[in-house]
């Protein structure tokens, strides 16, 4: 997921408010609803998400068609794609914002069944082992094989923007936003044994196809959503659709990416 960063431009004259579920969330949209008028979300120029992590992915899925630019406030633990918490100034917080353009990925699932799937990531594509049996999967790139067969308990495609998420919990490497790749990163793999995952172009089309998929299901999972028994997954960054997430000046999402690599 590629991003370009500039100044928001945003006007930010009408904004709207969603919250996560939790306390500190919803104590937050009621203090922003006494301070400022808001819109809902059709009408306005902004939407700002008060959450976590999680909440702020359902925000960026909710509306990733729209192309409302999200400014994202935690109210959660983590908060790697947010901004710290301040009721003061909002509009001139939005309006001194940067911004990042992100492409998602796209992923088609051909189930077992025959059904198909088509679903976005904006961190991640997961293929995981559905039970105690390790997954046989072969993958291709570009129409070419590249590993006949890997046993293992999954493998995934992350973006830029994801690669501090699952991928690298799964010892994958962190990429810099503006790199142009994105990573292939095996999760628990037992043979080949010395392979570690690759960097793909962002160009890159991959297919991972199930073998023996009645004795080794393999469930597919776009960031949050999962699809059970499938039998072959296509997965491409979308450039067709973009994701535009604000942050703090000096703050960036690349800033973050970078500043993660060096982390203790």
């Amino acid at each position: 997921m590629p991003a370009s960063r500039r100044r928001s431009h945003v006007e930010a004259e009408h904004i709207a408010i969603v919250a996560a579920r939790t306390a500190a969330a919803q104590a937050a949209r009621e203090a922003l609803e006494s301070l400022y008028p808001i819109k809902s979300p059709e009408d306005a120029d902004v939407i700002v998400a008060l959450g976590g992590d999680g909440f702020m992915l359902e925000t960026i899925h909710r509306f990733l068609s729209s192309g409302i630019p999200i400014y994202g406030m935690n109210r959660g633990s983590v908060g790697f794609l947010m901004n710290p918490y301040s009721s003061d100034d909002l509009i001139g917080q939005v309006r001194r914002a940067e911004s990042a353009s992100l492409h998602p990925l796209k992923m088609i699932a051909h189930l077992a069944s025959g059904a198909r799937v088509e679903l976005q990531a904006l961190n991640e594509v997961s293929m995981l082992r559905q039970t105690r049996q390790a997954a046989k999967l072969r993958i291709e790139v570009d129409g070419r094989v590249r590993l006949e067969e890997m046993i293992c308990d999954g493998v995934l495609v992350a973006t830029p923007a994801g690669s501090t998420a699952y991928n690298l919990s799964a010892h994958g490497p962190i990429l810099p936003l503006d790199a142009g790749v994105l990573a292939l990163t095996p999760i628990s793999v037992f043979r080949p044994r010395r392979w570690r995952g690759a960097l793909l172009p962002r160009t890159a089309k991959v297919r991972i196809e199930v073998l023996e998929p009645d004795k080794r299901p393999v469930s597919a999972v776009a960031d949050s959503t999962e699809v059970r028994e499938v039998a072959e997954v296509d997965i491409e960054e979308n450039r067709d659709v973009a994701a535009v997430v604000l942050f703090q000046a000096g703050q960036s999402l690349s800033e973050r990416n970078l500043a993660e690599q060096f982390s203790l």
